[in-house]
């Protein structure tokens, strides 16, 4: 039996709609995306934007960062950035004799990788710990980073110019990969007749805190997920590991499929958007729409599916396709 219990307690949903309009007096459009960042506060996940220059992925983060009270730093990646840049360094006082611990931008509750992928893998690998252990080694010692944290990373296109491809141990520690595509026509008109003038976009009210998300985090650990959705959810994981060792229409599609990390990755998001969506339980429809965010950054291309013009998406729509989806 998948359904236990109809609706969840609306407190979740109201808390989105107050972010969702105060983020929109500084972006419009990209309700999807929004809904996917408020996904990832509610799990602790990060998240990776992926898109053209000019399609607001820095805005949406510092406007997220406004509406929610959050300790907020930039780190802009520059080919040019060292490891000690972003985590910090130990710093010697001749007065003193002794060395202190200087902490980087990476203690504070959202930190914003701008442009990750314009620096070379040794100082993307600075994030591995913070990104996955909440904590960073500086000196040989351990130091905790603030809770909440947050990764949210912007990254070009890989096809563009002096763009550094991420590697997997990286992407697979992001919740999800978001690709955003250019507004809609309308909605570009709207921002024509907002900000076609000098005067400044306006500065966001703090609408929430770490407190209320914190609390509402015990209400995604509510939401109902049956045996059959667990055993969905491991099936769609599963089936992208034996693509990397099958070959479908003629190729192998992958060289390798999503790791166990993905597994929780998936039902965490699945639990927050029900939850969002007003459910106290998780349903096949709800795991089916997140599922793209969720996998297509942690499943690696064949050379002869690049070749062949495939795409991450469509191998992950093909899996959808694929695996049984239980019955209601």
């Amino acid at each position: 039996m998948i359904a236990e219990g109809t609706q969840a307690e609306p407190g979740a949903q109201e808390w989105a709609r107050r972010l969702s309009a105060e983020i929109g007096k500084a972006v419009v459009g990209q309700a999807a995306i929004v809904e996917r960042l408020q996904i990832a506060l509610l799990v602790g996940g990060h998240v990776l934007l992926e898109g053209m220059p000019g399609l607001a992925k820095t805005l949406l983060v510092k406007s997220l960062s406004q509406a929610m009270t959050l300790d907020f730093e930039r780190i802009q990646f520059t080919p040019d950035l060292l490891p000690a840049d972003v985590v910090g360094t130990m710093i010697f006082s001749p007065a003193e004799g002794s060395f202190s611990t200087h902490h980087g931008p990476i203690f504070a509750n959202l930190v914003l990788a701008d442009e990750i992928n314009r620096s070379p893998a040794k100082v993307q690998s600075a994030l591995l710990e913070a990104m996955q252990e909440r904590q960073v080694t500086i000196g040989g010692a351990t130091h905790r980073l603030p809770e909440p944290f947050f990764v949210m990373a912007t990254q070009n296109p890989i096809e563009q110019e002096g763009a550094y491809p991420l590697p997997e141990a990286q992407t697979d520690r992001f919740l999800f990969k978001l690709v955003l595509d250019y507004p809609e026509e309308a909605e570009e008109l709207d921002m024509l007749r907002r900000w076609g003038s000098t005067v400044r976009a306006p500065r966001l009210e703090p609408v929430s805190d770490t407190a209320e998300l914190l609390s509402l985090r015990a209400a995604v650990d509510g939401v109902h997920v049956a045996p059959e959705i667990e055993a969905y959810i491991l099936a769609l994981v599963r089936r992208t590991r034996e693509l990397a060792s099958i070959e479908s229409d003629g190729l192998v599609l992958l060289d390798f499929g999503a790791s166990p990390r993905a597994s929780l990755a998936l039902l965490q998001a699945s639990r927050a958007l029900a939850l969002l969506r007003g459910r106290a339980h998780v349903t096949p429809a709800i795991v089916k729409e997140i599922a793209p965010d969720t996998l297509r950054h942690r499943i690696g291309l064949s050379y002869e599916a690049e070749a062949s013009g495939v795409s991450a998406e469509a191998v992950v729509g093909k899996v959808l396709d694929e695996v049984e989806v239980p019955a209601p």
